[in-house]
């Protein structure tokens, strides 16, 4: 079984907890707090692996889990940051959340390293809360817990043309013949079980060539492994169709064409829009009426502007024009990596619950409190670009900066939440 799919338990470590300690000397009787902070957790990343091609690395182990950070020790000693879960992915994959089918990442074009789960904030020791009328301060800050979800994990080769057509039109010989590909070849269908890359070399006119596994009728319904294969044509750019001339299994190659189409058009209106080209192979199998056959297919699809270029898998005849053609045509289609959009967003998923939070106005200090901002605290990267605009628009959108505004905040005063500080702007 080809391993293109997985499905997956990911999560990043726990925040160490911050340390209750005060200082001991011999000569100082009154030592203060002295409890060091807890390390983060470490993340949970994705990234590309260029030697892989499976996610076979996935089938046999379902839980992943980054190191959790160290507790804070004595004397103000930090815990170190708990290492982060590096997990390898081949080019293409796409990490869904299991539950929603939602992306979350797209590991293809520029995107070869993404954060997907942020480790948990470590814990406040003690030292940090030592105040005039709280000179020995028992406690600490807790730690953040560290973030869990499952999440499929899909690859999408990522090819420039995807050979597609019935089980047993020889898709394999013409990926062997015309690229350095080494596909299983045998007489019966479903010899390819997985998707084939190959490069064609053609002068400075090279590009990648896809073959994907056989269709059949109904693969667009899940039928056989339809969802399996139609996927991998999703990247490409577009698509060399082909068919059996010679109709040794009794098929019509006309009929097998609309077959194939209404699969692409099923599973995805566009795919079965992106350009094709027809090879109408085995003609070596033809003998009176090769003229005759590749006639009627002239006449059938290059009316409606596909051409048709008949060819031999197996003695190589027309193979040559064919793949000139497809260079030629790819050298002139708008060069666009098809990325899908990132539509779910781990950390304002568990950010977004119904947690209550506390705004308290101290000396003109406005200290906002509460499970609501630790856990956004927690999951933020605030020294991020991304994570800073987040941080804004959740404070809008949750109401805080409304109800701050309600309690007279004006601009230059000072709004607090736990270790963060800031001045208020409009």
């Amino acid at each position: 079984m080809f391993a293109d799919r997985a499905k997956i338990i990911i999560k990043s470590g726990s925040g160490g907890e911050g340390h209750v300690s005060f200082r001991r000397e011999k000569y100082v009787p009154n030592g203060g707090p002295d409890g060091g902070d807890g390390g983060r957790g470490g993340d949970v990343v994705f990234e590309v692996e260029k030697g892989l091609n499976t996610l076979v690395d996935y089938r046999h182990k379902r839980k992943f889990r980054a190191q959790d950070g160290e507790q804070g020790g004595k004397r103000n000693c930090s815990g170190a940051a708990g290492a982060d879960l590096i997990l390898k992915v081949p080019e293409g994959t796409l990490i869904k959340d299991a539950a929603s089918d939602k992306v979350i990442a797209d590991m293809s074009g520029e995107n070869t390293r993404q954060i997907i789960l942020r480790g948990g904030r470590g814990g406040l020791g003690n030292q940090h809360f030592a105040t005039s009328t709280m000179q020995i301060p028992k406690f600490s800050k807790p730690a953040g817990t560290g973030q869990e979800m499952e999440v499929k994990l899909e690859l999408k080769v990522i090819a420039d043309v995807g050979l597609i057509g019935f089980p047993n039109v020889g898709k394999s010989t013409f990926l062997s013949r015309v690229t350095n590909a080494k596909p299983k070849i045998a007489n019966y269908h479903f010899t390819t079980i997985r998707p084939n890359l190959g490069v064609v070399d053609l002068e400075g006119k090279g590009f990648v060539i896809a073959d994907i596994p056989g269709l059949i009728e109904g693969a667009s319904e899940g039928v056989g492994l339809g969802h399996d294969f139609l996927r991998h044509v999703e990247r490409t750019r577009m698509m060399i169709h082909i068919l059996d001339a010679s109709s040794i299994e009794g098929r019509d190659p006309v009929e097998d064409f609309y077959k194939i189409n209404e699969e692409l058009t099923n599973y995805n209106k566009e795919l079965a829009q992106r350009p094709q080209v027809i090879a109408a192979n085995k003609i070596d199998l033809l003998y009176d009426n090769k003229d005759e056959v590749i006639a009627k297919l002239k006449a059938e699809f290059e009316p409606q502007g596909i051409r048709v270029f008949p060819i031999s898998g197996v003695t190589g005849e027309g193979i040559h024009e064919l793949l000139y053609f497809v260079a030629d045509k790819i050298s002139t289609m708008e060069v666009k990596p098809i990325i899908f959009p990132q539509e779910y967003f781990p950390e304002e998923e568990l950010i977004n619950v119904d947690l209550p939070y506390t705004i308290e106005v101290e000396d003109n200090v406005y200290v906002v409190e509460g499970p609501k901002i630790d856990r956004l605290l927690g999951y933020t990267n605030l020294d991020s670009e991304k994570g800073f605009a987040f941080f804004q628009r959740f404070l809008k959108d949750s109401g805080i900066l409304d109800e701050l505004e309600e309690k007279g905040i004006e601009e230059g005063d000072t709004v607090k939440m736990y270790g963060l500080q800031f001045e208020y702007f409009k």
